[in-house]
């Protein structure tokens, strides 16, 4: 699988960039997927629904399907969270995985910067980071990619995944 992150600060626009992003490679015909680190606690499910309640029960999984969609859900309880590598093993195969967070992950990254944000630039102690998505004038050697323009983005994206040599190597499933 081809694998490139996006990394940046809490409200740089990341999310935002992504799902415009997905729609142009999508319309290109890409089979693309997507991990997202979460950095406090979330859920997918609703409070009273029957998974919720099969969960909040002891199930460590909870497998809901429908005629349009499953959706797999795995309680940690003391287990450690999985390293991206793990998590990439999980996906069925596509053309492009695009992981947002996993700031530190080795993996080619699009870094996503704001000035306004205030925060600093990522890139000079990330080796990892490839270019950089922004509206601002933002000094390096590194592609700068407009943040506003996903098909300049995209374009980017796909001249990078593959013609370059960098795949992820997924372990097994249920490694």
């Amino acid at each position: 699988m081809k694998v490139i992150g996006f990394a940046g600060w809490s409200g740089s626009g990341k999310t935002s960039l992504i799902e415009r992003v997905i729609a142009v490679l999508d319309a290109r015909g890409l089979a693309v997927s997507l991990i997202k680190h979460a950095h406090h606690r979330f859920d997918t499910d609703h409070v009273g629904k029957d998974s919720w309640r099969h969960r909040r029960a002891g199930c460590r999984e909870v497998l809901v399907s429908s005629a349009r969609r499953w959706s797999l859900m795995r309680e940690l309880r003391d287990e450690p969270e999985l390293p991206l590598d793990a998590l990439l093993g999980k996906l069925s195969d596509c053309d492009l995985v695009l992981v947002e967070g996993f700031k530190h992950a080795v993996v080619p990254k699009i870094e996503v910067y704001r000035a306004e944000v205030g925060e600093p630039l990522l890139f000079p102690h990330d080796p990892h980071i490839v270019a950089i998505a922004t509206d601002a004038d933002v000094d390096t050697s590194l592609p700068r990619l407009d943040l506003n323009d996903p098909q300049a983005v995209a374009d980017f994206i796909v001249a990078y995944a593959f013609t370059n040599a960098f795949t992820a190597a997924a372990p097994a499933p249920g490694a």
